[in-house]
């Protein structure tokens, strides 16, 4: 194998690896990830008023642990609801 070919393989298990890493760092379940971008989504159409607003009360009606998720949220970029469309959904909509 040549060097190039060894570096190409190495890179590829790599970014597999921080995939991997990064799907095991989401605090709920996939489909729930997926409702909450759908919940936002729909409910954008009136504005955001630069909270996690939406955000929260569907993860309180879900009984989800709020404490745990929105620091989640916030660390991949979500400080708002419209950050965790823009944001979150960018990096973790299409590997969910």
């Amino acid at each position: 194998m040549s060097d190039d070919a060894r570096k190409a393989e190495l890179k590829k298990a790599w970014k597999k690896q921080e995939r991997q890493k990064l799907i095991a760092s989401i605090p709920m379940p996939h489909q729930v990830l997926r409702d909450l971008f759908d919940h936002l989504d729909q409910e954008s159409a009136s504005g955001c008023d630069h909270t996690l607003r939406l955000t929260t009360a569907f993860l309180q009606k879900r009984g989800l642990d709020v404490e745990r998720i929105v620091p989640w949220l916030r660390d991949h970029g979500g400080y708002c609801d419209c950050e965790v469309l823009a944001n979150v959904e960018d990096k973790f909509g299409e590997i969910i």
